[in-house]
């Protein structure tokens, strides 16, 4: 029997893409794991900070990382070092802050990949945006601004508006606007997930390999666009995302899953 990853043809339309199949069983010799953290790993939460990680979820990913010879990754919006308390006392490989940030392996130092941090006179009026509303909570990460308003669904339109005043007040400033699950982020331009991903793939130990990357929001879709390049494949979580080879239903689905790539190891060794 052939442990490759399976050949499905990438959907041309949202209406094409089909549920991520359990049977789909990669070479973990020859893969590489690439995986967003909120609402892919876990559930999402009202804040940042109230996001809940399953007592089983660290040690899956430990297991994983450990029989990919280090080649998964986690690739995410948040900051390594906020990555780091989610997960502690973990630490794992990770393309952080949207690709501002990398830690090939757990015995490197995080470097920055290229990418200053935003200036802090035009962060703090991103950050006044917050002042709209008590429900909504600024987030900041140095190279971005994240307003979170989950709490104040009803604030979305007052908070893009505000964010559109500031852009129109300096065209020059290099930053990009990202919407995102009940958040506006706002980062320096130049760097993506896509970005951060494409360095990380340049390097041992996933320099060579196919990569699974899984991601449920839009600031995913860089990346989903670039996995054939990688001869890779991506899935995307509780949507149809464009150009995904398939997806999942919900975080408990990815982590049921993972679980089962070690478990169907298991069987086979016996």
């Amino acid at each position: 029997m052939d442990h490759g990853v399976v050949d499905i043809p990438a959907a041309t339309s949202a209406g094409d893409v089909l549920p991520a199949p359990a049977g789909i069983m990669p070479d973990l010799d020859r893969t590489a794991l690439l995986l967003d953290i909120d609402g892919t790993l876990i559930d999402l939460a009202p804040t940042p900070r109230d996001v809940v990680v399953p007592p089983k979820l660290g040690p899956i990913l430990q297991a994983l990382h450990d029989r990919l010879d280090g080649a998964l990754a986690l690739v995410s919006g948040r900051s390594l070092t906020d990555i780091d308390v989610i997960f502690a006392p973990l630490q794992f490989p990770a393309v952080g802050g949207h690709g501002a940030e990398m830690r090939l392996s757990t015995e490197n130092e995080a470097v920055a990949a290229h990418a200053p941090p935003m200036d802090n006179d035009l962060k703090r009026r991103f950050i006044a945006i917050s002042k709209l509303s008590p429900g909504i909570i600024y987030e900041d990460k140095g190279y971005s601004v994240a307003l979170h308003y989950r709490l104040a669904p009803e604030f979305e339109r007052a908070i893009y508006e505000a964010v559109s005043v500031i852009r129109a007040d300096l065209p020059q400033a290099p930053i990009d606007v990202l919407p995102g699950k009940f958040v506006c982020e706002i980062k320096h331009a130049g760097f993506t997930k896509a970005t951060g991903v494409r360095e990380l793939m340049t390097h041992a130990p996933f320099v060579g390999r196919s990569p699974i990357f899984i991601g449920d929001d839009v600031t995913d879709e860089s990346v989903f666009a670039i996995m054939p390049s990688f001869s890779g494949v991506s899935f995307s979580v509780s949507r149809r995302a464009h150009g995904v080879h398939g997806f999942f239903k919900a975080p408990k689905d990815v982590r049921a899953w993972l679980t089962h790539l070690l478990d169907d190891e298991t069987m086979a060794v016996r």
